[in-house]
């Protein structure tokens, strides 16, 4: 079997994947399916509940990795975060990209744009990314898109000081280093930031890159939590069957929920 057919099938497996944590009616979840917002390119948007009189706000799930077949949209894990945000009073926005550091663009306006139709509140939008889709995530705060908060989940996220790690996992994996040549410097110092790290993370490089971040961005007093898994994997809220894994997941949902004041 080829590199490239080992990796194929290693996906196919993970796509099969759903979250731990579960909430009541998340499967329910009312889903606009297959709206195109640039070119060839379409998404999916979770709608949470109706509230009279209250529009929801939206959590854009970053992605970065090309996906010109969509197929991003149907991947267990993201299928599950989407609905668990939805569940949760928050519209979940996820779209399938061709260049990943462009597209996300072009899904925030489109899902702007189209605000008054879905009954979103355009005004509180947040990100919400993983693995290798942080880069992008991190991208779209340093270029100001008036994005509330972000949820940076067990992520590849830039290198610094002459590190190489994210840039060597980019090439391997083929996820887009969004964030090559940038520095924490780069970051807006009042956007809310909730990082998670699984301190048993197995992805070459990923934690060195993610401590050094969070110190720098730590010494720059930037608004961030870090919630850290100690014994955790990657993939733990998928793979780890324990209270620990389903609290993380929840809070990381309430972290979404305070910062773009569902329930007020």
């Amino acid at each position: 079997m080829s590199e490239q057919s080992d990796r194929e099938a290693i996906i196919r497996e993970i796509a099969k994947k759903k979250v731990r944590y579960v909430l009541p009616n998340m499967e329910a979840v009312e889903v606009q399916r297959d709206l195109p917002y640039r070119d060839n390119l379409l998404m999916n948007i979770y709608c949470p509940a109706p509230r009279p009189g209250r529009r929801a706000p939206i959590v854009v799930v970053a992605l970065g990795y090309p996906d010109p077949l969509a197929g991003v949209r149907t991947y267990g894990p993201m299928t599950s975060w989407s609905q668990l945000i939805a569940a949760s009073g928050m519209a979940a926005v996820i779209y399938g990209p061709n260049v990943p550091a462009e597209d996300i663009d072009a899904a925030l306006a489109y899902v702007r744009a189209n605000a008054e139709r879905f009954d979103f509140d355009a005004d509180r939008v947040a990100l919400f990314a993983m693995s290798g889709n942080v880069p992008v995530a991190l991208s779209l705060l340093m270029r100001g898109q008036g994005i509330s908060c972000a949820a940076l989940h067990c992520g590849y996220t830039m290198d610094l000081d002459g590190a190489t790690a994210v840039a060597d996992a980019a090439a391997q994996y083929g996820f887009a280093d969004a964030c090559h040549g940038k520095s924490v410097d780069d970051l807006p110092s009042d956007i809310p930031l909730l990082v998670v790290r699984a301190g048993r993370d197995k992805a070459p490089g990923l934690n060195h890159a993610l401590d050094a971040v969070v110190t720098k961005a730590i010494a720059r007093n930037l608004p961030l939590t870090l919630v850290n898994h100690a014994t955790g994997e990657h993939g733990f809220e998928c793979d780890e069957d324990s209270d620990i894994s389903r609290e993380i997941v929840a809070d990381v949902l309430a972290f979404l929920r305070t910062k773009l004041g569902v329930g007020r």
